[in-house]
């Protein structure tokens, strides 16, 4: 059957009320109104850490660590040379690997590996490039044009 407006229903106990409490012995959770007797959790203004036990080491701190996150960590969009030879392009330029979706920011960082072959000459601008994959590109008679790269001075 298909499912639309004629034949909607919310879910299960969707539409019941919630649960006053303090609302005397009618209600159903009269006299402790469900907080039981005595004890931190019945107190007025009581409300607990998360994941506190009562005192007892709580599991997240029992539980061990491990592993490291590095926050200087620098994450980079991986091209091989057999995506280069794919896109049957010239030039790829940030902006190009952009519209093809290799990079998903526009600030991204773009490294090319040696994975795959490629026999066309391409010009390619990337911020890193493996060893084996600028002697590939070289080697087909294309360039790899290093982003961001510092012209070094000679030494005087």
């Amino acid at each position: 059957m298909a499912l639309n407006l004629s034949n909607l229903k919310a879910p299960k106990k969707a539409n019941e009320n919630k649960k006053r409490v303090g609302r005397g012995m009618g209600s159903g959770m009269g006299k402790t109104s469900t907080r039981g007797h005595k004890g931190q959790g019945s107190r007025s203004g009581s409300s607990l850490m998360r994941g506190f036990e009562g005192g007892q080491m709580p599991l997240h701190r029992r539980l061990p660590k491990r592993g490291f996150t590095n926050i200087f960590r620098v994450e980079y969009a991986v091209l091989g040379l057999g995506d280069i030879a794919a896109f049957n392009e010239t030039e790829l330029t940030l902006e190009k690997l952009l519209a093809l979706g290799v990079t998903k920011k526009r600030n991204g960082l773009v490294k090319v590996l040696a994975n795959g072959e490629i026999n066309t000459a391409v010009t390619v601008h990337a911020h890193k490039f493996s060893k084996a994959a600028q002697k590939a590109i070289e080697a087909a008679g294309g360039k790899a044009v290093v982003i961001g790269a510092t012209e070094e001075a000679p030494a005087a």
